[in-house]
């Protein structure tokens, strides 16, 4: 009796089936093999069935898996080339722990789904990105893509604790130097005020801290002070100028320690903040900002926003579910997406392209945490 061809270990018979195939040549010139959702459709397997096939086609040496992009079969003739012109980087730290980063990253995989690229994902999930290690993690990343000659690379540089060690720009020149395009996410690789050769797309930061402060002040807001974590990027240098500048225009005392730098978790730095100047409105960096010092405040038994007002920036999903809705600045997040895709396909397109600013408006929002339901406009 014949033995049956459905015997033996799934993930074995898949193997089989995929190995016969590519030894009859039949992935051709892209030698990409199908997906693992694909493999299941295929064979009515499971996931873990599909990817064990795929590992143990990639230990003998037959295929080469990268990550975010798919399998290939090894040594085909011009597989890797080929996908190489259609594949881009994402090199974005603390990916994880930033919500507007992952909307703008989600809009890059459509975009790039769309136009028939490969995006390959290369952030890093840890809260303490600006470190030794992390930086080594990032020249790792980066001496990837180089290696499997990507298109372009999206890059959204942080600053570093100690100035000697920043690597944003020294990143983003070894990749072009490789003759990667490089386009720029939320922020630069030169500090405030300096602005580098390199394609940028974001919101106008300077336009959104503007925005905030004269929002306060047309609630009667005339002590106001800037709250951030120590380290933070050029865009929270925007933010502050541009909330200097509406105090400015309105004739509101800028006093010298405006700028609070501290954790918003820290008793201390919130009573220094909140005892020293009497501060009746804070404008916090950024949204996580704002809720971690809103939950010291209660602790401290100071209200929002009857003590004090507090507005946040990049309109996060939870800034609405705080127990005091937060008044914030929304990032327009998936147009930033699709923009800067469409600025990646600029510049591979043509490299000698002037680099380019392309700042979105921002729009303010509205909700209790400014105590505009509590005082009449002035």
């Amino acid at each position: 009796m014949a033995r049956s061809t459905t015997s033996g270990p799934k993930h074995r018979l898949v193997y089989g089936q995929l190995r016969a195939e590519i030894v009859a040549g039949k992935y051709g010139r892209s030698g990409r093999l199908p997906s693992e959702a694909q493999l299941v459709e295929r064979f009515k397997v499971s996931r873990p069935t599909a990817a064990r096939a795929l590992r143990d086609l990639q230990e003998q040496g037959l295929v080469e898996r990268l990550v975010g992009s798919g399998s290939y079969v090894r040594n085909s003739p011009s597989a890797f080339p080929v996908v190489a012109e259609r594949q881009v980087g994402l090199l974005i730290p603390g990916l994880g722990t930033l919500e507007f980063f992952e909307v703008i990253c989600g809009e890059l995989a459509r975009m790039a789904r769309v136009h028939d690229f490969n995006l390959l994902w290369g952030g890093s999930n840890h809260a303490d990105w600006p470190s030794d290690r992390s930086v080594e993690g990032a020249d790792e990343l980066c001496d990837q893509f180089i290696q499997r000659r990507v298109s372009g690379v999206f890059f959204a540089p942080v600053r570093h604790a100690n100035p000697k060690k920043e690597v944003g720009l020294r990143l983003a020149e070894r990749l072009r130097q490789a003759g990667i395009a490089v386009v720029l996410l939320d922020r630069d690789v030169s500090p405030f005020h300096q602005r580098s050769d390199f394609d940028l797309v974001g919101i106008d930061n300077f336009a959104g801290g503007y925005l905030l402060a004269k929002h306060l002040h047309s609630l009667g807001s005339r002590r106001i002070a800037f709250v951030g974590r120590p380290y933070f990027a050029p865009t929270v240098d925007l933010r502050i100028a541009g909330a200097q500048a509406a105090m400015l225009e309105h004739r509101l005392r800028i006093p010298s320690d405006f700028v609070q730098v501290g954790e918003p978790d820290d008793p201390k730095f919130v009573h220094s903040v909140t005892a020293k100047r009497r501060v009746d409105s804070i404008i916090c960096a950024n949204d996580q900002v704002a809720a971690v010092l809103m939950r010291s405040l209660e602790k401290a038994g100071i209200r929002v926003p009857h003590d004090v007002r507090v507005v946040g920036f990049d309109d996060v999903r939870y800034a609405m579910l705080l127990s005091v809705p937060l008044t914030t600045i929304h990032q327009p997040c998936r147009e930033i997406g699709e923009i800067a895709f469409r600025t990646m396909l600029d510049r591979i397109a043509d490299p000698a392209l002037p680099a380019r600013s392309i700042v979105l408006a921002p729009r303010l929002v509205v909700r209790e945490s400014c105590g505009a339901h509590l005082a009449p406009a002035t």
